[in-house]
């Protein structure tokens, strides 16, 4: 049976007061973004063991994170739109179908050409999966105080995952096998799509819009070329000619995109959710806390395995106390701070924390301890992240229309993975020059864990800037306490005496 659920009228049986599942609904998102976030990280530590088995060249490692990389970020936009389009619950649930079947595929892989594909697979569920996630968070929760309780908790799975995914790959890989790094995928999409079938609730708009295609092709593209151009440059360099051109085609038809986007009836990206200044600032700061992300997790694992000598399972326990300082922080921050002072003041010490728990980091050399050297920048980068990424994100999609939920959410997730996959490259690139000048200048053989760790401190000293450009941007640029109420209160829809409390999304269809 369809009903039609508007903020003036709602047609609800009298007496039917709907359970409240949405602390229910907020577990089985979490489980989906967990499983997305962590396959960014979970497979790097199985990769030695992956080669190993299937006999692949060392040129080609690369394909393995890059293909998942390639196809979630080009395409989360438009897996947004289409949450928006067809429903979230129909878009979550195909999309945890679609990511435990090229899951179990690549889990089975015989050779590398089937386990690249899975990964593309992937990466294009997880397009699906990260927005329609994020989007039924921000229309479930309205209540500004369960809002940052949810956005809590969400966001410290989107910035703790990663690491999570560290310690998980270990495991798995160190005492089962590097196939069930994909095989546990699918223990977390079944349960995710059992909650999902029992507590959501199917929503899409009364009429419905058609698909943008040429802005689709031209992001789709544009996102995949910017990519894959920085992702290459990580291995060819930066003046190889298909990283430039990669990178000034992607620039083009990103440009090309935006004067689109102006002129089409039913637009992929409506310019109104970017054109606000607050959320566009959020959107920013998304992406430089995903840039920092994985610098932190990418080098600080290098560093841990190779210089330290620490096994794939203790290099991801390492991470253990900055994943419990991201779960303080995210929940404090939304529920606490955020609320009493505003996304300004919050964002702001995030980012100064972060350029202190970084600056720290830099001073690392061969002989520092785990201790003294590592443990107290990696507390620090907690508090820090959680004080940026779970605000960041709570900020970016307020005030947000709900047929525009979607593609806002899609967009909060394309800004962390391009930063972190252009974060990457660009990092990578730094540390192996900064290596290699270190060589030189000391007259050295060939690289050795000196030269390795001198790479390694100045990508910690460069992180450490992008911080603190971060706090002087969020200083400047984001919202008041009483200026991120106005956003709120001018999109909230007015709740009507019966339904009072209840968080209704205007003008959609529910069908049960």
């Amino acid at each position: 049976m369809t009903t039609t659920v508007s903020t003036a009228n709602p047609r609800v049986s009298a007496g039917a007061q709907p359970k409240d599942h949405r602390w229910t609904i907020l577990v089985v998102v979490s489980i989906a973004q967990l499983m997305v976030v962590l396959d960014a990280t979970v497979v790097n530590i199985a990769l030695p063991s992956a080669q190993a088995d299937l006999g692949f060249a060392d040129g080609q490692r690369q394909w393995i994170v890059t293909a998942y990389a390639l196809a979630f970020g080009s395409l989360l936009l438009l897996g947004g739109r289409v949450g928006d389009l067809f429903g979230r619950k129909r878009t979550f649930l195909a999309g945890l179908l679609f990511f435990a079947l090229a899951s179990a595929v690549g889990g089975a892989a015989p050779n590398f050409g089937v386990l690249v594909a899975s990964r593309v697979a992937q990466g294009i569920a997880g397009a699906m999966l990260a927005p329609a996630a994020l989007s039924t968070l921000v229309t479930t929760f309205s209540n500004p105080r369960d809002r940052g309780r949810a956005f809590g908790v969400f966001g410290s799975v989107a910035v703790g995952g990663g690491a999570v995914g560290l310690i998980l790959g270990g495991v798995l890989t160190q005492y089962l096998s590097w196939r069930w790094a994909m095989y546990v995928n699918v223990i977390f999409a079944a349960a995710a799509a059992v909650g999902a079938l029992v507590y959501m609730t199917h929503s899409r708009p009364t009429v419905r819009p058609r698909i943008d295609i040429a802005g689709t092709v031209l992001a789709s593209a544009g996102l995949f070329l910017l990519v894959f151009g920085f992702s290459h440059a990580e291995t060819a360099g930066w003046l190889a000619v298909t990283t430039l051109a990669s990178i000034a085609l992607g620039v083009a038809l990103l440009v090309a995109f935006v004067a689109v986007e102006r002129r089409v009836a039913y637009p992929l990206l409506p310019l109104r959710v970017v054109s606000d200044r607050t959320r566009a600032v959020a959107f920013a700061a998304v992406m430089t806390a995903g840039v920092a992300m994985f610098g932190v997790f990418l080098f600080l694992t290098y560093y841990l395995q190779t210089v330290k000598g620490f096994s794939p399972v203790m290099s991801g326990l390492a991470f253990l106390p900055m994943i419990t300082c991201v779960m303080i922080s995210s929940n404090t921050s939304n529920i606490v701070t955020l609320p009493r002072f505003g996304p300004r003041v919050v964002i702001t010490v995030g980012m100064a924390l972060g350029f202190l728990g970084m600056a720290y980091l830099s001073r690392v050399t061969v002989g520092s301890s785990y201790v003294t050297g590592v443990l107290p920048a990696l507390i620090v980068m907690g508090f820090a992240m959680g004080m940026v990424m779970a605000p960041a994100m709570n900020t970016a999609t307020a005030g947000v229309l709900p047929q525009d939920s979607g593609v806002a959410a899609a967009l909060v997730s394309t800004m962390q993975q391009v930063g972190g996959s252009i974060g990457t490259a660009v990092l990578s690139t730094l540390a192996a020059s900064a290596t290699s000048s270190y060589v030189t200048s000391h007259h050295l053989s060939g690289p050795n864990h000196l030269a390795a760790t001198h790479g390694y401190s100045v990508v910690f000293t460069i992180s450490s800037a992008l911080f603190l450009l971060g706090a002087v941007s969020a200083a400047a640029l984001f919202p008041s306490k009483a200026g991120l109420a106005a956003i709120r209160a001018a999109a909230a829809p007015t709740p009507t005496p019966e339904r009072a409390g209840d968080e209704l999304v205007p003008e959609l269809v529910a069908a049960d």
